[in-house]
């Protein structure tokens, strides 16, 4: 369900009201994160445009009715200060993390076939604590992920040697001939506008320009481009692409792939889990490699549905004009 659709059934109502009840929405999204937001964020979230004296006045109503929750600048659906102060601190952390993710861009971008980089997950939110890692958003070029992503990792083995493996998690990987995100949906449009390319202006150009369907749910967000390096030139880098493109590449390329599917299909049989007690479940494809969508994903937008649909009960008599 979109933000929009949970509205459509309430054709009838307003501006004034529709615009509450997509403050609403928008505040239950981050609230599934405990993560208060700004006025400027919630306007940026917001699923509609609307002029800045309508979208004033309705948050003023809305806390008039105790819908919803101010603290100092931060705007909340629930009536709890602390959360304030775990996004400062929250914010405070990203700012050292994102520092360290844009040398670990830099040194990423060095790999063979790998045409991009950005930070995505909480970090990409401005938000990290003592357990969060360094999610990374990664795109190669076409027919050659899966060699990319198999190099990378097996250095990522490496860096367990020296407790550092959280600062590389590379955990979506997309080719420049699949940019287009297959999911379209509130959470997969929150995070490809938030995401923070730090490599590869013209390689994140092309993937926002092929991701624009995100306009849809979020028109007011801008995607960020002007934090991503261009390329450089790496002779090392040049060298072993120019040996692997021809058809051994090819071969190999599909060799990583099938081996890599594989493995994860026994991780997610196993049950097996992750560091932060989540499923590992990962789907593939020629041109991409994911976590599954049908984990956290479909988990999060089930608990959004559930929670617009209560605020809307909710908000029918304290809301009404």
């Amino acid at each position: 369900m979109q933000i929009r659709s949970a509205f459509s059934q309430h054709s009838t109502i307003n501006t004034v009201s529709e615009i509450k009840k997509n403050i609403l929405a928008t505040l239950a999204y981050f609230d599934a994160f405990n993560y208060p937001l700004t006025r400027e964020e919630v306007c940026l979230f917001l699923p509609a445009k609307y002029e800045l004296q309508t979208f004033d006045e309705a948050m003023a109503c809305l806390i008039s009715c105790r819908l919803i929750f101010r603290f100092d600048k931060f705007y909340t659906l629930k009536n709890d200060p602390y959360l304030v102060q775990r996004r400062t601190k929250g914010n405070q952390k990203a700012a050292e993390m994102i520092q360290t993710a844009r040398k670990v861009g830099n040194w990423l971008i060095k790999f063979p076939y790998v045409r991009g980089v950005a930070i995505s997950g909480s970090l990409s939110k401005n938000y990290a604590d003592d357990r969060s890692d360094i999610d990374l958003f990664i795109i190669t070029a076409p027919n050659r992920l899966w060699i990319a992503r198999t190099l990378m990792h097996c250095f990522k083995k490496l860096t367990f040697l020296v407790n550092k493996q959280h600062c590389f998690c590379m955990n979506y990987y997309v080719d420049e001939q699949g940019l287009e995100i297959a999911e379209k949906n509130i959470y997969t449009a929150t995070e490809v506008v938030t995401l923070i390319p730090i490599q590869g202006d013209t390689t994140f150009a092309d993937f926002f320009t092929a991701n624009a369907w995100t306009r849809k749910y979020l028109p007011n967000h801008i995607m960020r481009m002007s934090t991503a390096k261009s390329l450089e030139i790496n002779i090392l880098k040049n060298f072993i692409e120019l040996l692997l493109n021809n058809k051994l590449g090819d071969f190999l390329d599909g060799v990583f792939m099938k081996i890599t599917a594989r493995r994860w299909k026994q991780k997610t049989q196993l049950k097996k889990l992750n560091d932060h007690g989540v499923l590992l479940a990962m789907t593939t494809g020629k041109h991409f490699a994911k976590p599954d969508p049908r984990n956290f994903q479909s988990n999060l937008i089930g608990r959004f549905e559930a929670k617009v649909a209560a605020l809307l009960i909710e908000s029918e008599h304290s809301v009404a004009n």
